[in-house]
């Protein structure tokens, strides 16, 4: 079976992490490129291993990534 799932990839440091919302699972890489490829590897381990009650509990089947505005002083 074959699924879209989200990365989110932000810098930190002089890497980048990654993040799969739709499961909760993290990765991180040197590259955007790497941190994308490590976050499809952990994600793929993670199925592999969970069971079907955890993958139940931790699946978020609709995921909204977004911008908005605050004001700050």
């Amino acid at each position: 079976m074959t699924r879209k799932l989200t990365a989110i990839i932000e810098r930190e440091g002089n890497g980048y992490i990654a993040l799969c919302p739709e499961l909760d699972v993290a990765s991180q890489g040197g590259t955007i490129e790497e941190a994308r490829n490590n976050i499809r590897e952990a994600v793929e381990l993670f199925l592999e291993h969970a069971s079907p009650r955890e993958l139940s509990r931790r699946l978020h089947d609709e995921i909204y990534v977004t911008q908005f505005e605050v004001t700050h002083a």
